[in-house]
């Protein structure tokens, strides 16, 4: 191999190298570590949203939620349950939906506040769910 080919190879596997190691060292461990912990638990498991950690800034750990005061839970309930899509607001299957819901991320939530380096949770909508289902959030 001639001398362009060998600076050639050398460079190329410097940046591949660099790249590997910035995806390895960028992600947060702690953040995976917690969404294994959410992921393996057997209330949440089955259910259509799942609830995860976005990032942790300064021991407070951000989470997805399907529901904000802009985007409300009726929104997620209707896309996540089709068989609620056309139940009225004031229907007691949808009541209960919405009580299982409240439950669930209450669940989650205890979860995440339990590990001793999160000493609080602060929701954020989870706009890449709803675009999944193919629901784009206009608020």
């Amino acid at each position: 191999m001639d001398s362009f080919g060998k600076r050639y190879l050398m460079v190329l596997g410097s940046i591949v190298t660099a790249v590997i190691l910035y995806i390895v060292l960028s992600g947060d461990e702690r953040v995976y570590q917690i969404n294994a912990l959410l992921a393996d638990d057997a209330d949440l498991r089955d259910y259509p949203y799942t609830f995860r950690v976005f990032r942790i800034e300064e021991g407070i750990a951000i989470m997805g939620s399907p529901r904000s005061a802009e985007v409300p839970a009726m929104r997620f309930l209707r896309t996540a349950f089709p068989e609620l899509s056309r139940t009225a607001v004031d229907d007691p299957s949808m009541f209960a939906a919405q009580q299982v819901l409240a439950e669930k991320q209450g669940h989650a939530m205890r979860l995440v506040e339990s590990q001793s380096d999160v000493t609080a949770v602060r929701w954020e909508i989870d706009e890449r769910w709803f675009n999944e289902k193919g629901v784009f959030l206009h608020y």
